[in-house]
This record gives C-alpha cells, structure tokens and sequence, in this order.
C-alpha cells in the first residue's frame, strides 16, 4: 500500500526508540479492543453491586505511600521525584491509600456503606516478567463502612462473580483465604516470637512458593534464636504452612476466634464458590488488619496469583479522622489477560467501525453531506483513500476487518441508491440513506 511520506529535514537528527519505555506496553487498536472488553466485564459486575467509580490524582505526596505500603514497594518499586518546589512526590503505585485519603477528606459527608471502584493506570518500578509491568492498569473494588462478615463476604462474592462473569468455570481458578489476625496470633502467642521476628517472618511466607523450602527454613533460622529453636518454633512454622483446611490446625490454633470470620465465609459459600484456607497468602502490605485473600490460575502453565485484597480498617484512621471498617481487592490487566486468553476465554472481538466507505470519482461536498448523515445515526463509517482502485480499498477494509464497504459512485449519487457490499458473504444491497440506516439500527 502507498503511504504519503513527508519530505526529509535537511539536517541530520538523532534516531529515537521506537520500542516503548521498558515495563510498559503500546496499545495498537486490536489491543485495546481487548483491554475495554476486559473494563466492560468489570464495570458490569461491580456496578451490579452499587459500586460507584472515582478517581484519583496520578501524583500523590510521597509520605502517602511511606507510611502504610510495604517496604519493598515504597524503597524499591516506586518512581518519586522532587518537584520544583521542593516537594517530594511519587507516581501511584496503587490506589488503596488514594481512595483512603480521598475517604478521610470527606469522611463526615460521605453515606455508608460506601462502595467505590476505579481501573486506574498504575506504575512500579520492578523487573518485567509474565503477567507484570512497571504500567499497569488495576480494577480496585472497595467497602467502606461494613466491619466483619457481611462486608468481607461480599467482596470475595464480587471476585468470584468477575471471573463468572468473564466465562470461567471455577474448576479455572481458586480463592484462597488467610487471616493476618490469625498469623499475628500465631506468630505472638503461638510461637512466642516478637513483632521484629514476626514482621520479618511473614515477609517470607509471602515468598515461600518462589524458593525452596531448604532455603526458607535456612533463612527462618537466621532470623530466630536458640530459645525458639528450644520451642520448635521452625517445626511448628512448616506445619502451619502444609495446613489446607482449618479443622487440620492444633486445637488452640482451628479454636481461635481470629479464625471465625473466615470459617463463616467458608460455611456460607460451601460448595458455590472454590475456596480453600491457606496460611501463607499474606499479602505484600503492611496495611492489611485481618482476611486476606487471592485468586489463582488453576491453569498448571500459569498457576500464580491473578489478585487479592483483604481488610485494612485502619488506613484511614491515618489521616487524623475517626477509621472505618474497609475491605477490598485489586485486580491487575495483564494477569487477568493471560487468564482468559489461556482458558480461551476471550471472545473474537470485531472493529469499532461499521463501514469502509469507497467514493469514486464523486464530489467532496456529495460524499461528505451522505457520511454526516449517516454518522449523525449512530453508524460508524470511515472513509476510504480518495483516488484509490476500488479493489486496493477493499483489501483495506478486510485488511481492518470491517464488515461492510459502501461504494458511492456517480451512479449513486444519481439513482440516490447506495451500494453495500458484506464482505464475508459476498451480498450485496442497493439501498438509499434511510433504508441503510434502518438496515444498521435493525441489526
């Protein structure tokens, strides 16, 4: 195909990438065609449950995230920078503490329950691997204002209705379900160890299915001393860890009350959604209060976490104000990209545009009174290269995969009778400009 080039700057300039900054992506319009069909699944099921959109600065004040995000993130992961005025910024790396801080702003005009959603764009700086970026785009659902079982049972119903939503059968993928309560029990009053030993302890739970378990007890035993070693504190660590099902744990751990709202969880939705309890989902934030949650690919090729969230009834308190009862999840585009696109979920999604139309040898102001017209109706129709052959064009339109072409031509203009060709069948129509009109709108 011709493409018109403009002529060559007389001088000699630098060659600048092509290739987008490394850890994020281009979005070409077959893309994101995938990328809004995927917002429009998500959009659909939490506005189902009254979910509200908002949205939020892409720059907050550094301190935002220092205080409450884990320490990996906020040290190593996040882009800040000083501003001109000597203000110390980061570009978001997620968005529960925004929406916290927008809550705490308005937290006396606002109505609880309060249900809040938004798909902003996000970055991180942290190695690029399958199903991460530095960008990314992340649905964040969250509850305001609902302590305890009604509002932690409902956000897992919403994760699980996304991936209903999405066609997935839950043989696809998995809940799993921990308590950070459970773990701080477990970790104080269980094993005896204090809050530094914890803290570190619980960072490599979070790891543990990325290293093997030699190496996790080895770094364990770093971190304790004899008189923990005296208390099996390690054995009892990798039986924790091996537990599945609530009712295996020693009769002081299943019998503890940090355990109940998960156990009602687990007695609501017995055999409608795929949970199993698992103690090492412990989430990378230190925000996190109580149940904590993530959902996996049961895909053996891509069995990794998809999302996860849990309840932080604290954050907001931060600001100064009253704290509210908050639990919610994030969601990210790329994994829940893979998960489709392997469980060949992800449905043949056609061109925005109805119609190529070809003009031939037919006056500007003829063609453009015949398209406005037809846009004017809520038809989608391109207009294709003036001056092209016919079949050049044609081969455009399939080449874009839009369904239809129109040929106007002086023998149209004349008969007022437009000529559609569908070029998957071959058929075509002569028809005026209501009849094609009528013709769209009855599809």
């Amino acid at each position: 195909m011709e493409v018109q080039v403009l002529s060559r700057a007389p001088f000699n300039i630098m060659k600048l990438n092509i290739n987008p900054y490394k850890g994020s992506r281009d979005f070409y319009p077959e893309d994101k065609r995938v990328l809004k069909y995927l917002f429009a699944k998500l959009t659909t099921v939490v506005q189902s449950y009254g979910y509200e959109e908002y949205d939020a600065p892409m720059l907050e004040e550094y301190d935002l995230y220092a205080a409450k995000s884990g320490t990996e993130i906020v040290s190593q992961q996040t882009y800040n920078f000083t501003d001109r005025a000597g203000r110390k910024l980061a570009i978001r790396p997620e968005m529960t503490p925004s929406v916290s801080r927008m809550v705490a702003r308005k937290r006396q005009e606002l109505s609880y329950p309060l249900r809040l959603y938004s798909i902003p764009n996000l970055w991180r700086y942290e190695r690029q691997q399958k199903g991460r970026f530095r960008e990314h785009w992340q649905l964040n659902v969250d509850l305001f204002g609902l302590s305890g079982l009604q509002g932690d049972n409902e956000i897992i119903s919403v994760a699980d209705d996304i991936f209903q939503a999405l066609g997935a059968s839950r043989k696809m993928y998995k809940i799993k379900l921990n308590s950070r309560k459970f773990m701080e029990y477990f970790f104080n009053e269980f094993l005896g160890l204090n809050d530094e030993k914890t803290k570190l302890i619980m960072k490599l739970i979070d790891g543990v299915h990325k290293m093997a378990i030699t190496d996790f007890i080895s770094q364990v035993d770093e971190i304790i001393d004899d008189s923990d070693r005296q208390r099996l504190v390690v054995e009892k660590l990798i039986d924790l860890i091996k537990t599945d099902k609530i009712k295996d744990l020693p009769d002081k751990l299943k019998n503890h009350s940090s355990l109940d709202t998960i156990k009602e969880v687990f007695r609501l939705n017995d055999d409608k959604i795929n949970l199993v309890f698992d103690p090492t989902i412990m989430r990378g934030f230190d925000y996190y209060t109580d149940i904590v949650f993530e959902v996996f690919d049961e895909d053996p090729d891509n069995n990794r976490s998809m999302m996860g969230g849990g309840r932080y009834d604290g954050l907001v308190g931060l600001f100064g104000v009253e704290p509210i009862s908050t639990v919610g999840f994030g969601l990210g585009d790329a994994t829940l990209f893979n998960f489709v696109n392997n469980h060949g979920l992800l449905p043949d999604l056609p061109t925005e545009t109805d119609i190529y139309a070809i003009s031939l040898d037919v006056d500007l102001e003829s063609i453009n009174s015949i398209l406005k017209s037809i846009r004017r109706n809520g038809i989608n129709i391109a207009e294709g290269w003036r001056g092209k052959k016919m079949s050049d064009q044609i081969t455009i339109a399939l080449k874009k995969k839009i369904p239809y072409v129109l040929i106007i031509g002086p023998e149209e203009i004349k008969t007022g009778k437009l000529t559609l060709k569908e070029l998957s069948t071959k058929k075509e129509y002569k028809l005026d400009t209501s009849e094609l009109i009528n013709f769209f709108n009855d599809k």
